[in-house]
């Protein structure tokens, strides 16, 4: 029996999105091929997008004890 493959980590996925958004920055793929990267590209940013909100809620559970302070800059979404 295989195993499962083992879930990117944020770093994996962003290195991947960036090569992708490089890819077709560069205008140089095939109409198929550019649609392609493009759902992948829209599925590693929802990926990213949910790591951070998770690093987030991390982060404000370990810090409410001690009264949650947003970083400078910070609007509090």
């Amino acid at each position: 029996m295989s195993k499962a493959p083992k879930a990117p980590t944020f770093e994996d996925a962003l290195a991947e999105l960036e090569k992708i958004v490089a890819n077709m920055e560069a205008g140089q793929l095939p109409l198929e091929d550019s649609l392609a990267a493009y759902k992948r590209g829209t599925e590693l940013l929802k990926f990213c997008q949910q790591k951070i909100q998770d690093a987030e809620s991390q982060v404000r559970v370990l810090t409410e004890a001690n009264q949650l302070e947003n970083f400078p800059g910070d609007s509090g979404n």
